[in-house]
Parts: structure tokens; C-alpha cells; sequence
């Protein structure tokens, strides 16, 4: 079985934990996870399986939505609420101080990584070094927060629905708030409820997906590859490239029939003539030809 299944991750598991569990549940190695979340963070966690593990990275590259709850006055090594605590400080801010500090951070900004994280330097994960405590200097990078919904504010805790690039950790985030409001802040409870399209709501537990396989009902949980690329436009190639479509070379932009108009630069969802999906395509104007991206040939 090939396809993305979108995984509600449980408090306690890691994303790592998950696969292993996958694996055992599906009785498949071929698995791997689109973004690592935090043990005690819930929430969308897609997964790949079979030959989708090759959108693994184009699904990390994703936009996600977060809803978080920050705790005011609060500094931690971690920058969440199960961390060692730095600091504890009065919280003398009023509401509309904080909304206004929060809203600030709408738009790009440089984002230090904190030392929990998997991030490596020089071969050697921050966490693991972090554990034995060193701390190395890491180099800021830029981030984008589309938006940030203020959903409620009962000082010192702060709740808010968070839409930002890949990249961006929300610990950091609401730490980064504290230390502009004066006060210190960590995270206290995290959500993923969204990675591109996959939905919290549509997202199944370890427990359903088991119960899944024993009921011989798996396949209403598993996405299609293409389903990745849903945005893109589509195109269906003519009999007579099969040939070059199933060698994975480049096809004249003649090959098919478009869904709407291709312009230069477009990634084209590629089917061949029976409708199977084959792959990503840049078109390219200049050359006139169909440049392979991403091919998920079997």
C-alpha cells in the first residue's frame, strides 16, 4: 500500500514512536514520518507509507496551524512548562500589552532554534548535547508568521491559534514574547491542527487505525500520493509518450491534454493515459518540455 495517512499523535510518543508503532501495526518497514512534534505535543502528524515516503520532505516544506497555550512570568532551558525553571517572574502587563506584543510577531522575523531540539551541529543533535549541558551558538533563521489568532488571554496564561512556515518553533515563539514583554514566557500545552491539507479533525489515533486494520478497512484512512499536489494543475499524457513518461525524461509540452493553461515555471501533476498517477513536472516555456520533479514510479 502506497499513500499519506494522517495520524493524530497522542501526549507521550514521540514521532519516531509512531513510525515504530506504524510499523508493527501495518507490518511494513517503508515509513516515515513529515515533521518531528514535541512528546507532550499533540496533534497532526502525516505519515507516509510505501512509495509516498518520497513526499516525506515536500510535506516538511509545508505551512502548518498550531494552537498553543503560553504561560507569562515563566523562563525554562526547554521554553516549555516541562523544562527546568530559569526564572519566575511577576507578570505586571496588561491585556492589551500582551495582544499588541503578540500581533508584532506577524511577518518574518529571525528565529534562534532552541537547544531542545533534533537540529544537529557538527553531526550531534542539539538535544543530546543539551542533555549533557552544553550549550553550542546556533544561528538565527528566518521564519514567517502568516497569522496569529488571540483566542484568550487570562493572565499569566495566554491562548492563541498560531499559522506559521516550516521551521518555526512555537516554544521559541512564546519564549521570544516573554523576553519583548519584560516578563519571561514558556509554552505550556501545544496542537498541530493542521500540515498543508491534512486537518485535526480528519486525523485517526494508533488505537483506530489498529482497529482499521482488523476490521480490513485501512484504505478509507490512506491519501493518495497525489493528494500532496492538489494544487497543482494536472495533465494527462497521450499513449504515445509512454515511453518517455515511464523512463522519467523530459516530454515536449505537446505530451498531453491540460487541466486549465500551464505557465512557465508551474509544477503539472503528470497521468499517464490510464489515469495513474506518474510524478511532478516543471513546465518550461523557454524549452518547450515538461521537466520530471518528483517521479513515484513503482
Amino acid at each position: 500500500m502506497n499513500g499519506i495517512i494522517n495520524i493524530k499523535k497522542e501526549k507521550g510518543y514521540t514521532s519516531f514512536d509512531v513510525v515504530a508503532k506504524m510499523r508493527g501495526i501495518l507490518k511494513m518497514k517503508k515509513i516515515g514520518h513529515t515533521g518531528t512534534l514535541d512528546p507532550d505535543a499533540t496533534g497532526v502528524l502525516p505519515v507516509c507509507i510505501g512509495k509516498a515516503t518520497r513526499v516525506c520532505d515536500l510535506l516538511t516544506d509545508k505551512d502548518k496551524v498550531y494552537e498553543t497555550r503560553m504561560l507569562l512570568g515563566r523562563v525554562t532551558d526547554t521554553q516549555d512548562i516541562t523544562g527546568q525553571v530559569l526564572q519566575e517572574n511577576p507578570v505586571t502587563v496588561s491585556v492589551e500589552q500582551v495582544k499588541s506584543c503578540i500581533l508584532s510577531f506577524v511577518g518574518n522575523y529571525e528565529q534562534i532554534p532552541p537547544m531542545y531540539s533534533a537540529l544537529k551541529v557538527n553531526g550531534q543533535k542539539l538535544c543530546e548535547l543539551a542533555r549533557k549541558g552544553i550549550e553550542v551558538e546556533r544561528k538565527a533563521r528566518p521564519v514567517t508568521i502568516y497569522d496569529i489568532e488571540i483566542l484568550d488571554v487570562d493572565i499569566p496564561y495566554v491562548s492563541m491559534r498560531v499559522h506559521c512556515s516550516k521551521g518555526t518553533y512555537i516554544r521559541t515563539l512564546c519564549d521570544d514574547i516573554g523576553q519583548k514583554l519584560g516578563c519571561g514566557a514558556c509554552m505550556a500545552e501545544l496542537v498541530r491542527t493542521r500540515v498543508a491539507d491534512f486537518m485535526l479533525e480528519d486525523a485517526v489515533t494508533l488505537a483506530q487505525l489498529e482497529q482499521a486494520v482488523t476490521k480490513n478497512c485501512l484504505e478509507e484512512y490512506v491519501k493518495p500520493v497525489d493528494y500532496v499536489f492538489a494544487h497543482c494543475k494536472e495533465i494527462v499524457v497521450r499513449e504515445e509518450f509512454r515511453k518517455l513518461l515511464y523512463n522519467g525524461n523530459k516530454l515536449p509540452v505537446s505530451c498531453g491534454c491540460y487541466e486549465g493553461e500551464a505557465e512557465d515555471g508551474d509544477r503539472l501533476r503528470v497521468y499517464d493515459a490510464e489515469k495513474k498517477f506518474v510524478g511532478i513536472y516543471e513546465y518550461q516555456a523557454g524549452e518547450e518540455l515538461l521537466k520530471p520533479v518528483k517521479l513515484f514510479l513503482e
